[in-house]
């Protein structure tokens, strides 16, 4: 057993500047690091078709659009309605309710699905680089649609992959909701942001030095496991120039990050037994003070789900992770990839 991975390295509380939250390491509590791995398959893929699928299109909800435009059974990407929305298009956000001692507003939003690939059986990481950044670009594309509509503040772009982690088709897709609030975990996130820029005069994202927690890089891209990961072997990849809003992303920028994040996606499903995971875009809001923008440096994260949520995290937000962030970068980066 390497001495980096010994059950009896001592608990550590680090402090996550980004998410203003604490995380205590207890190694202690679990296996190896290197022994981590996910049950079972998360989502068994007993289906050939599904309602995803090209020549299912009918059984939709309404498309928004679809890459190519043009195309018709030979699209790549297909952005629709969610016909089973958390939110509705609907609705006039102006209609609030008032209830004493309490606040509520209608609940207006837009709840769309990127469906990735028009084949059943084809996951994300499966899709070559250029293909990963079309479903970025997507994504992109419509956020910039959705930013016309003046009652819209944020976008949350998300991807479950496996049951237990959310997802409910196992055809891949991703998801956005667009609400006319500010997310108080997005809010707090900015603060925390805005309160490192005060006393640095730096970006927190710009000036971390990932030294032993890098796992690889691209051109415009680097991705690590966090100082104060949340979650066991999770990861974050950040844009190496300063930029506040996702849907800012180029082209050229989009592919490249598409093969990080193809190569992320891989790295995970190898080592850890291909295990249910979110994977998040944190962007800043639409209508964010300008003076903010110097701190706010949008990123991507994927937070597998390797163990349960209990009690104590529910309680207390301070959430236990039995792996070093040390120990998961140094295992993901010696995870081979074959071309």
């Amino acid at each position: 057993m390497a001495e980096s991975e010994t059950p009896n390295r001592s608990p550590e509380i680090r402090k996550d500047r980004v998410n203003n939250r604490w995380v205590l390491f207890s190694p202690a509590r679990s296996r190896r690091p290197s022994d981590f791995k996910a049950k079972s398959n998360p989502q068994p893929n007993n289906q050939t078709e599904c309602p995803f699928c090209a020549g299912h299109e009918h059984e939709c909800a309404p498309e928004i659009f679809r890459i190519p435009a043009d195309s018709t059974n030979d699209w790549k990407i297909r952005v629709i309605q969610n016909l089973y929305p958390a939110v509705s298009r609907e609705l006039d956000f102006q209609n609030s309710v008032s209830v004493i001692g309490d606040v509520a507003v209608s609940g207006f939003g837009f709840h769309d699905v990127v469906i990735e690939s028009p084949i059943h059986s084809v996951n994300l990481s499966d899709l070559p680089p250029v293909e990963v950044g079309e479903v970025l670009l997507a994504a992109k594309k419509r956020i910039e649609q959705l930013r016309n509509c003046e009652s819209i503040k944020y976008v949350q772009v998300f991807k479950n992959h496996g049951a237990s982690a959310g997802a409910s088709m196992s055809h891949s897709h991703s998801q956005m909701i667009a609400l006319p609030i500010v997310p108080p975990t997005v809010s707090a996130r900015l603060d925390s942001k805005k309160e490192y820029y005060k006393q640095t005069g730096k970006c927190y994202l710009c000036d971390i030095q990932p030294n032993e927690l890098l796992i690889d890089e691209s051109a415009h891209f680097i991705s690590l496991v966090p100082f104060a990961a949340t979650f066991a072997f999770e990861i974050w990849i950040i844009p190496r120039d300063h930029s506040s809003h996702f849907h800012e992303i180029d082209s050229e920028k989009a592919i490249d990050l598409g093969g990080l994040l193809k190569l992320m996606l891989l790295k995970i499903s190898l080592q850890l037994n291909n295990p249910p995971f979110n994977l998040l875009i944190h962007t800043s809001p639409f209508q964010d003070d300008p003076s903010a923008a110097p701190s706010t440096h949008w990123f991507l994260q994927i937070a597998p789900h390797l163990s349960g949520v209990g009690g104590f995290e529910i309680a207390t937000g301070c959430y236990i992770n039995p792996v070093f962030p040390e120990d998961a970068a140094r295992i993901l980066r010696d995870v081979k990839i074959s071309n």
